[in-house]
C-alpha cells in the first residue's frame, strides 16, 4: 500500500502557511464586513485590513507559483486560483501568471509582453497628462492599465490560445461584476472604499517591487527569447537585487509583505518558503550585506521619482553612503499580478 503524500511540502510549514493563508481569507472576509459598518471609524478599519488581506495574498499567490506551500502543483495551482479571485488578477490563469514570473527568474530579466512606457509615450498628450496626474496623485494608473490589459488581452490578442479565454473572461467579468454592484446597492462607500483597499494592495506591491531589481526589461512575445548582449550568471543577479527590507531594527515587521523584502535570499534559494528567508538571508549575508536597503532610506525617492519611472526606462543608480538611494528611480509594471 503506497503512502499518502503529504499536504503541505514542508512539514514546519503546516502552522505558518496555514495561518498566513486563515489570516489573509479571514481578513478579506471580516475587511468587507467592517466597510458595511455603520461607523466610519470602522470602515476605515475595514479598508485598511481589506487591504492588507489582500498584500498577503498576493504575496501568497507568489509561493504558490514556487511551489513552496503545498506537495501536489495541482494544489498549489487551485489556491493560487482562489487568491486570484482575492487579489483581482484571476483574469489571466495562474499557470499564465506562474511561467511569466518564472521567466524572471530563469532569465534574470523583467521580461514583458506589454511595454507600459511605449504605450504611455505613445498617447495623445491629453491622455499622457492625465495618467501622469492620476500617478502624481498616488492612483496606480500604470498597474491599472496592465490589469484592464489582461482583460481586454482575449479580445483584441491575434492568437487561438489568446480567443480562447473570451469565454471565461466574459464569465469573470459577470460574475464579478454582480458582486461588486450587490455591493453598490448596498452601500455605495463600501464599493468604493473596496476600491480603495484593492489600490492600497497595488501601491504596497509596486513600492516593493520597484526596488528589488535593477533587470533590463524586455519586451518580447510570451515564448521569445531576450537578447544574449550580456552574461547574465548568479553574480548579475546578486549584484542587481536589493533586499528592501520594511525594518532591520524590527525583522518581525518584515511579515507585513510576508518576508518578500528578503530578495536576494529568494533569488538565491527560489523554493525556500517564506517563513524561513530571515534565517537564510542571515546565514547568507549577515547584518551587514551591501544590497541590503531599508523602505525608509526608498520613501523619498519613491515619491520624488513618481512620474519619472512612469516614462522612463532608466531605473537609476544604487550608491554608497548615506544618500545611496537618492538616484534609485525604480521600475514600474513589473508586477507578478498581470501576465503581460
Amino acid at each position: 500500500m503506497s503512502k499518502s503524500k503529504p499536504l503541505f511540502r514542508y512539514a514546519d510549514g503546516r502552522l505558518w502557511n496555514s495561518l498566513a493563508m486563515f489570516y489573509s481569507l479571514g481578513g478579506y472576509l471580516l475587511g468587507i464586513g467592517l466597510l458595511l459598518a455603520p461607523f466610519w471609524g470602522l470602515k476605515l478599519v475595514g479598508t485598511l485590513l481589506l487591504g492588507h488581506a489582500m498584500v498577503i495574498g498576493a504575496y501568497l499567490i507568489h509561493e504558490f507559483a514556487h511551489g513552496t506551500i503545498f506537495a501536489a502543483p495541482a494544489n498549489n495551482a487551485r489556491a493560487g486560483e482562489v487568491f486570484s479571485w482575492m487579489t483581482g488578477s484571476c483574469y489571466a490563469d495562474f499557470q499564465s501568471l506562474r511561467r511569466k514570473h518564472m521567466r524572471h527568474h530563469v532569465d534574470r530579466a523583467d521580461v514583458i509582453t506589454f511595454d507600459s512606457k511605449a504605450f504611455i509615450n505613445g498617447l495623445p498628450v491629453w491622455v499622457r497628462k492625465l495618467i501622469l496626474v492620476l500617478e502624481w496623485a498616488y492612483i496606480p494608473a500604470v498597474e491599472l492599465i496592465m490589469h484592464f490589459y489582461v482583460i481586454a488581452m482575449p479580445f483584441i490578442g491575434r492568437t487561438e490560445k489568446q480567443r480562447a479565454r473570451r469565454g471565461k473572461v466574459l464569465a469573470i467579468l459577470l460574475v464579478r461584476g454582480a458582486a461588486f454592484a450587490l455591493l453598490g446597492w448596498y452601500s455605495l462607500s463600501a464599493l468604493v472604499l473596496y476600491g480603495v483597499a484593492w489600490m492600497l494592495m497595488l501601491t504596497v506591491l509596486r513600492f516593493a517591487d520597484a526596488y528589488q531589481h535593477t533587470y533590463d526589461a524586455f519586451a518580447v512575445l510570451e515564448e521569445g527569447d531576450i537578447p544574449a548582449d550580456k552574461v547574465r550568471d548568479r553574480a548579475y543577479e546578486q549584484k542587481n537585487t536589493f533586499s528592501n527590507v520594511v525594518s532591520l531594527r524590527w525583522p518581525i515587521l518584515n511579515l507585513l509583505v510576508l518576508n518578500f523584502s528578503y530578495h536576494n535570499a529568494h533569488h538565491e534559494k527560489p523554493v525556500v518558503p517564506w517563513y524561513r528567508l530571515p534565517k537564510l538571508h542571515e546565514e547568507l549575508y549577515g547584518s551587514a550585506y551591501s544590497q541590503v536597503v531599508p523602505m525608509k532610506e526608498l520613501l523619498p525617492s519613491f515619491h520624488h521619482y513618481r512620474l519619472h519611472r512612469v516614462v522612463s526606462d532608466d531605473y537609476g543608480v544604487f550608491g554608497d553612503g548615506p544618500a545611496r538611494a537618492e538616484r534609485f528611480y525604480g521600475a514600474v509594471g513589473v508586477s507578478f499580478l498581470t501576465a503581460v
